[in-house]
């Protein structure tokens, strides 16, 4: 039996409609989660890109399939001052997601039960646009990409994301081996998540595809939502790197870079990343960025998401990494902190660490590569500053040789030269994690 595009989205709305998703109780929030607001903050891809901060002040911010709004509510509270508008095509989601940002006191947010090809009715452009979870169910993703370019403002920037067709393998032939049952013809309810359940428990315990799909999160309160958005998900598709580059290629647009790109460091997959073997070592600074993260994806399939920013094409200046910047370009350069690092917590902390001259575990606070980082005390001096405002590098030079006049060990007087130099280093460690941002 042919499933036509139609009637496939009929079956996702009714999915959806009747089992909204995320189902994150309403009260729930992450604002004191750095690293998923990080992700979510417009200044993170928008540095990434141009090597620049920018205000999020007064953009507007489209949420494509909204769902039940959890993913809103975390835009909104990582972009203060922004506007929020959420579609989706379930409108029991759509209801679900305005009580959200209403209950957290979110009131510059808008919900419409729309489709992506309808983006235009709305008549707004957007300065970043998240649809997360929503483009692998579309039979051509690039037409998603291209309804989104339609409405996306010059500069603006998408972030969206792919199922990984290696890491799902297993939940496909499941969700191929519940169609050919029966389960999925209609939209699943209790009655099929019970058949599903029950199969998949009475495998033997050494069967390969119970042994990759099923965890204890299928039998606790959640085993609804986890059986219908892994074995019974309609329309659910998995897609490579290749393939990801492609779609957003034939849309017409540019890729940034992953979301979690810290995550997809090639060379920490060997055991000496600073002595490869001799065939690799030459070929991989020749490796494109496509190349170098499929190969990581066939070594390494970790990632459930294949999660990335794109924007338009020709957009992107011609940037430099701050290893390859010169003196001229370090000496008036400003460096920021991150926006998600002002918090009470982090500067109280800051400042303890300073006062008690011990180390500071700032990987306590934001970890994107899930690394554990330390910094120094006498090197946190520099970072006070940016608790206020950026600081002009100059400036921070000088503080350290207002505080160390002179070298501990060979107590000569601190040299602007040699400040300087360890301060590049520093922050160059600093800006490549996240922590900090750096404009020329």
């Amino acid at each position: 039996m042919t499933v036509t595009a139609s009637d496939l989205l009929e079956k996702i709305r009714q999915q959806f409609d009747s089992a909204p998703y995320p189902r994150v109780p309403l009260d729930k929030s992450l604002k004191d989660d750095a690293n998923s607001l990080y992700i979510h903050n417009l200044v993170t891809p928008y540095y990434l890109r141009n090597q620049k901060v920018i205000d999020t002040k007064e953009k507007v911010i489209l949420d494509a399939g909204c769902g039940s709004g959890w993913t809103s509510l975390l835009l909104a509270q990582a972009n203060p001052g922004t506007k929020i508008i959420g579609i989706d095509i379930s409108e029991e989601s759509v209801k679900l997601a305005q009580q959200r940002l209403l209950y957290h006191g979110v009131e510059d947010a808008e919900f419409h039960a729309l489709s992506l090809e309808d983006l235009p009715k709305l008549g707004m452009e957007f300065d970043y646009i998240n649809c997360d979870e929503l483009l692998y169910l579309f039979p051509n993703p690039s037409n998603a990409l291209q309804a989104m370019k339609r409405v996306l403002k010059p500069e603006g920037i998408i972030r969206s994301n792919f199922h990984c067709k290696f890491q799902r393998q297993a939940f496909f032939r499941a969700q191929e081996m519940f169609a050919m049952m029966g389960l999925m013809n209609d939209n699943p309810r209790e009655l099929e998540i019970e058949i599903a359940v029950e199969t998949i428990r009475a495998l033997r315990d050494n069967v390969p595809l119970k042994v990759l799909t099923w965890n204890s999160s299928f039998d606790g309160e959640d085993q609804e939502e986890h059986v219908l958005m892994n074995y019974l998900f309609q329309g659910d598709k998995g897609y490579s790197i290749r393939e990801m580059f492609a779609a957003i290629q034939n849309a017409g647009l540019e890729f940034i870079k992953m979301v979690n790109w810290l995550q997809w460091e090639l060379v920490n997959l060997f055991k000496e990343p600073d002595n490869l073997p001799a065939f690799l070592a030459m070929s991989l600074p020749e490796l494109s960025e496509e190349d170098r993260l499929y190969l990581f994806e066939l070594l390494n399939p970790k990632h459930r998401l294949l999660d990335f920013w794109c924007g338009h094409p020709d957009v992107t200046p011609t940037l430099a990494p701050l290893d390859e910047w010169t003196n001229d370009d370090w000496q008036n350069a400003k460096v920021h902190l991150h926006p998600q690092l002002r918090t009470p917590n982090f500067r109280q902390s800051l400042i303890n660490a300073v006062t008690e001259m011990k180390p500071f575990v700032i990987s306590e606070f934001l970890s994107l590569d899930r690394s554990y980082t330390t910094i120094d005390s006498s090197k946190l001096l520099c970072i006070v500053p940016l608790l206020e405002q950026p600081q002009v590098m100059n400036t921070l030079v000088e503080r350290w040789r207002q505080l160390r006049p002179v070298d501990p060990v060979t107590l000569k007087t601190t040299e602007y030269k040699d400040v300087f130099e360890a301060l590049q280093r520093f922050i160059t460690g600093l800006e490549s994690l996240g922590y900090v941002m750096v404009e020329r």
